[in-house]
């Protein structure tokens, strides 16, 4: 066999780091704060590197959006709701910076049982052996019923349940996004994966109403996006759906002729998705704008990012 001996260094070519560029320096590191700092200083102080860079450029292409009267729209997933950040997405839409909010077919459920008992997440670990996972029956009756209404009445899925449980006069109507976008007439809408929601399990359940109005809404989706040109798409915590949903609706969009290059997108999760990084923040760029993946718990980086933008919009 072949005997190999250490490589000899003494002969390596070397250079001045005085001459060499450093993607770092001390002019960008992080700036430490004083006690009773605002969040402008706050934001300020962040080190001038990846997300300390990119988080600041977001909110400052949202907030020229918003002033520009072009859309916001939140596509997100039921995890949104269920670590309590529906009071802080409300706020946005009454103020009226969010201009359309997408659902999945999960983010009704959740967000249905906060408006009728103000709590939701059961714990799966506890039910799934015995079968029960999912079925409450209030849940699969409540979310049927505005569904098949919906679509007796020829609404989308969104419109159609917020409409239902506004007829019902819930007790916690004013925290949930359904009922909240049907009385501001804010576009929400659910798009379904049939037999991934529990409500899809109930006898209650009625698939030819559930494709149609979820089929409605996709259409009315692609209307808002059709009108996407300066505006900005925020995916916050669907990993799957969500984004192809959003890519297609862009695909059809701009093979109808509708201009749809320069906007903003941003992608809010736990973790990085090969999906959400291509059909999000990547591939719908491409052509102009940019897009941002910002990584880390919701229920930090969602509050932080309202505020920050209401700080930016409210300095203006």
């Amino acid at each position: 066999m072949k005997k190999y001996l250490p490589l000899d260094f003494s002969g390596l070519n070397t250079y001045s780091i005085h001459g060499r560029y450093s993607k770092v320096t001390v002019e960008n590191f992080a700036k430490p704060l004083a006690p009773g700092s605002t969040l402008k200083e706050f934001i300020a102080s962040l080190p001038e590197q990846l997300l300390g860079v990119d988080f600041p450029e977001l909110v400052g292409r949202l907030a020229k959006s918003h002033v520009s009267e072009r859309p916001i729209i939140v596509g997100m997933g039921a995890h949104v709701i269920k670590v309590g950040l529906n009071p802080i997405l409300i706020d946005l839409m009454e103020r009226g910076i969010i201009s359309a909010i997408a659902l999945n077919g999960a983010g009704i459920v959740h967000d249905t049982e906060i408006a009728m008992v103000g709590r939701t997440s059961e714990e799966v670990g506890d039910v799934l052996g015995s079968g029960a996972f999912g079925a409450a029956k209030e849940t699969g009756e409540v979310v049927n019923a505005g569904i098949n209404q919906a679509a007796e009445k020829g609404l989308g899925l969104g419109d159609g349940l917020g409409e239902y449980l506004l007829e019902q006069n819930f007790p916690y109507n004013t925290m949930s996004l359904l009922a909240t976008a049907k009385r501001l007439g804010i576009p929400l809408t659910v798009h379904v994966a049939m037999g991934t929601d529990i409500v899809h399990i109930h006898p209650s359940a009625n698939g030819a109403a559930i494709g149609q109005t979820s089929h409605q809404d996709f259409r009315l989706f692609c209307a808002l996006v059709a009108d996407l040109e300066g505006g900005a798409y925020l995916n916050f915590g669907s990993a799957v759906l969500l984004p192809e949903v959003f890519l297609k609706a862009l695909t059809v969009t701009r093979n109808l002729g509708h201009v749809v290059n320069n906007f903003t997108t941003a992608n809010f999760d736990f973790i990085r998705h090969y999906r959400t990084m291509t059909n999000v923040v990547n591939r719908p760029t491409m052509g102009g704008g940019k897009g941002y993946n910002i990584i880390g718990h919701h229920e930090l980086l969602i509050p932080l990012l309202a505020a920050t933008l209401l700080d930016q919009l409210h300095g203006k």
